[in-house]
């Protein structure tokens, strides 16, 4: 089993900010494996499909950004997922937008949804893609930047980065992360 998990905030007042490139992952991947986020359960909106012998589920957490946490585990533990069956999508203000990193594993790096994701699961120790957004300008408070729109000359790299994540969420379902981190890290 592999669960990919897209954070964000929930409701259309939050939709296209820079902090729900998580979420706007996970609409690419529905699409891409035709899976329908129809049950609402865990706290989130999730859906499965299975790719070979493996189930793939996609959630949307419910929760808001910062207690994401909430949603994930209690999903992971109904259905017997390791921290190694896990890959979140997020932003990322330490890379530029239009950027896309993977990693093994980490800190949260100060982003609030993973902090409560580490505290809940207990480690660190799980997949994930970050999506470059990039720092505010002198004067702009984070909370406001990052609950914020792409300006229009973002808009393009971010969307490319978008498909870049959709594209590497969809080679995990088929390859070890490492090979899919080694391969779209470049």
């Amino acid at each position: 089993m592999k669960l990919v998990v897209g954070l964000g905030n929930p409701g259309k007042k939050y939709e296209r900010t820079r902090h729900n490139v998580g979420f706007e992952v996970i609409d690419k991947c529905q699409q891409q494996l035709n899976i329908e986020l129809d049950q609402a359960k865990f706290k989130g909106a999730y859906g499965f499909t299975r790719v070979g012998a493996d189930k793939i589920f996609l959630l949307k957490p419910l929760t808001y950004m910062n207690l994401s946490g909430e949603s994930i585990v209690p999903l992971m533990n109904y259905f017997k997922m390791d921290p190694e069956d896990l890959l979140v999508v997020y932003d990322d203000l330490d890379l530029p937008p239009g950027k896309i990193r993977l990693r093994q594993k980490g800190s949260h790096g100060g982003h609030n949804g993973m902090r409560s994701i580490i505290q809940q699961l207990g480690t660190d120790q799980f997949n994930r893609i970050r999506i470059g957004i990039g720092r505010p300008d002198p004067g702009i408070a984070v909370p406001d930047y990052v609950l914020g729109s792409f300006p229009p000359e973002h808009r393009q790299r971010v969307d490319e980065s978008l498909d870049k994540a959709s594209n590497a969420v969809l080679a995990w379902t088929e390859k070890d992360f490492l090979k899919v981190m080694n391969d779209f890290n470049q």
